[in-house]
């Protein structure tokens, strides 16, 4: 696999950049997503660099299963959703140019395609303070655990 020249994802998931972890271990990073569908928006990026799901090694792939299922249960005991979608965008959609999965807690009236506008002025009044919810997302994730 060709070395990348730079990758935000990587960036994100070493914490070389700023960002608001709610969960890690030795293989993902857990952060909130900086312009959230809703409160608990999260995204798993694995700390070792793969762009596709299919270059994941057994024991990433695992802790990102892991984690989807602890974050979910965390967001669920926090949010109450009607539900919670995980997603991954690969090849040209994959605008990390890393490898991460989206844990989006959604509710009854939002419809899916809603999660793909691009309209940052609406995110920004949907999560006032990422530290907060950051704060809180974390208690719940122990408390799950």
């Amino acid at each position: 696999m060709p070395q990348e020249k730079y990758c935000l994802g990587s960036e994100l998931a070493n914490k070389k950049l700023p960002v608001y972890v709610v969960y890690e271990d030795e293989y993902v990073t857990c952060i909130l997503d900086h312009a959230p569908f809703n409160d608990g928006h999260t995204l798993i990026l694995p700390k070792k660099h793969f762009k596709e799901v299919e270059e994941l090694n057994v024991d990433t792939a695992n802790a990102i299963m892991k984690a989807s299922i602890l974050v979910s249960k965390a967001i669920k005991l926090l949010y109450k959703p009607d539900g919670i979608t995980i997603c991954q965008n690969g090849g040209i959609f994959n605008e990390l140019t890393h490898y991460h999965m989206h844990i989006v807690p959604r509710y009854e009236n939002q419809s899916f395609s809603d999660f793909y506008l691009e309209d940052e002025t609406e995110n920004d009044n949907k999560v006032k303070n990422l530290r907060d919810v950051m704060l809180k997302l974390q208690e719940a994730i122990y408390a799950v655990k």
